[in-house]
């Protein structure tokens, strides 16, 4: 398990080294401060392309510092309490966003919940949905997937775990946690993706 695309982030395993900040680039000229790893950033930028997004979908948090994770840890649990931030917000070096390769994403508002942004299961956003994995993106958190992962489902936060293996799992319905731990005990020997990359797709493999 040494792609580092792969990184398993959660309570039980906590970030074991911090994203090096030069490869830290941003997801839109639009959105300066919003940074994602540079590959991970690459591939959302084709993605928004090839659905014709044109600013219906905009970056609501991309890579967050350590003490940015504190600091909303911190005022979610002031404003909201602490079974609210326990469903929704990671402690600090157990968040993904400190990474680089997850994005939370919603669909253009006048006003965006920070922390629960809308982003629906139709329209322009379900077709990002569809597309995301044949661009390394997955859902990370899912309603069925509660038990395993931690977090309550969060349709606007996407994992960049890279193409073939946001394929696979999405095909077999794996959490990250799932899949790592079956790569771990050999499973790529049976957890195989024989589809055809579409497209623009094909570029971000």
């Amino acid at each position: 398990m040494t792609d580092k695309y792969l990184t398993l982030v959660n309570a039980e395993h906590p970030i074991f080294r911090p994203i090096d900040r030069r490869e830290l680039v941003c997801v839109s000229e639009d959105y300066p401060d919003i940074l994602m790893e540079r590959r991970a950033a690459a591939a959302l930028r084709r993605l928004l392309s090839e659905i014709g997004s044109d600013g219906e979908i905009v970056p609501v948090s991309g890579w967050r510092s350590n003490e940015e994770q504190k600091q909303i840890w911190a005022d979610t649990v002031a404003e909201k309490g602490v079974s609210f931030a326990r469903k929704y917000v990671a402690l600090p070096a157990c968040s993904e966003h400190e990474t680089g390769l997850a994005i939370d994403l919603a669909l253009k508002a006048p006003e965006i919940d920070f922390i629960c942004p809308d982003f629906p299961q139709t329209g322009i956003c379900g077709k990002f949905r569809e597309r995301a994995p044949y661009y390394g993106f997955i859902q990370r958190y899912s309603m069925e997937k509660e038990g395993i992962t931690g977090i309550s489902e969060e349709p606007w936060h996407f994992r960049y775990v890279g193409t073939p293996h946001s394929l696979i799992m999405v095909k077999n319905g794996l959490s990250l946690e799932e899949y790592t731990d079956r790569m771990r005990k050999g499973g790529r020997r049976t957890l195989t993706y024989r589809g055809r990359m579409i497209g623009k797709s094909e570029a971000v493999r």
